[in-house]
């Protein structure tokens, strides 16, 4: 399987224009899984009007799991390089990728902010605070950019993302279609965001799961023990996951 080091040869040795066509030949699509050594290295090599281009494959004429839909995935993704150099319309194009029909290109929404966190997490906090009040895709994107363990370092840090996490998840009880695809994406994002943030800072986030474990709220209950299954609970505190899990 090519490297990046592979696919950072052949893309340098031609013009970007020329690019998509060795895109879509190593997407990986149709398929289980999208070529992500790939679109990374699209990230780090591209620049903002190829990322603009790539975007402009849509649900219709890139629809899911066809090579075309790796081309947005690609843009998508390299965004988080435009948010990390202060692009003024950056966050704005991400937000509107967060509520995309296709959930690879939600899931490079999700990518695009852990670029920024790498880089500046305290500013992905604050842009994450902000979609947190925002629509089910929004609220999913901002819990899967914050939950990536490397990012989680800090105590006061995860604190905040603790928070954000509590404030998704109030919104759960009060949404109304069950059975929307948004409403189900962020019930299976909150599934397991929950456990990674909680062994991040056991302390400050077993009792948010504990408050969380004590509602009636059936989706609310189903996603709270999802996160007991994970084994990185059971490593931090195994009494505490099998009292929780009664």
């Amino acid at each position: 399987m090519p490297t990046k080091t592979d696919h950072a040869t052949h893309l340098c040795a031609r013009p970007a224009s020329e690019w998509e066509a060795y895109l879509l030949v190593n997407s990986g699509l149709p398929g289980p899984r999208a070529n992500l050594v790939l679109a990374q290295t699209v990230a780090d090599l591209g620049d903002e009007f190829l990322f603009q281009r790539l975007i402009t494959h849509d649900a219709n004429s890139a629809p899911t799991n066809s090579p075309a839909e790796f081309l947005a995935l690609c843009g998508t993704i390299g965004y988080g390089h435009l948010l990390v150099e202060h692009h003024p319309a950056a966050l704005d194009t991400l937000r509107q990728q967060a509520n995309d029909p296709r959930w690879r290109v939600r899931e490079g929404v999700a990518m695009a902010l852990q670029h920024l966190g790498d880089h500046d997490f305290p500013k992905l906090i604050r842009v994450t605070e902000d979609w947190a009040k925002g629509t089910p895709y929004e609220q999913r994107a901002a819990a899967a950019a914050l939950c990536e363990p490397r990012l989680l370092r800090h105590p006061a840090e995860v604190e905040r993302v603790l928070h954000i996490l509590d404030t998704i998840t109030a919104s759960v009880p009060t949404a109304t279609n069950r059975k929307a695809e948004d409403f189900l994406a962020l019930r299976k994002g909150l599934a397991y965001c929950w456990s990674i943030a909680v062994a991040a800072h056991p302390a400050a986030g077993k009792p948010l799961m504990e408050k969380w474990l004590a509602a009636t709220d059936k989706d609310m209950l189903w996603l709270m023990r999802e996160n007991l299954k994970k084994d990185r609970l059971k490593r931090m505190d195994a009494a505490w996951v099998a009292e929780n899990s009664k």
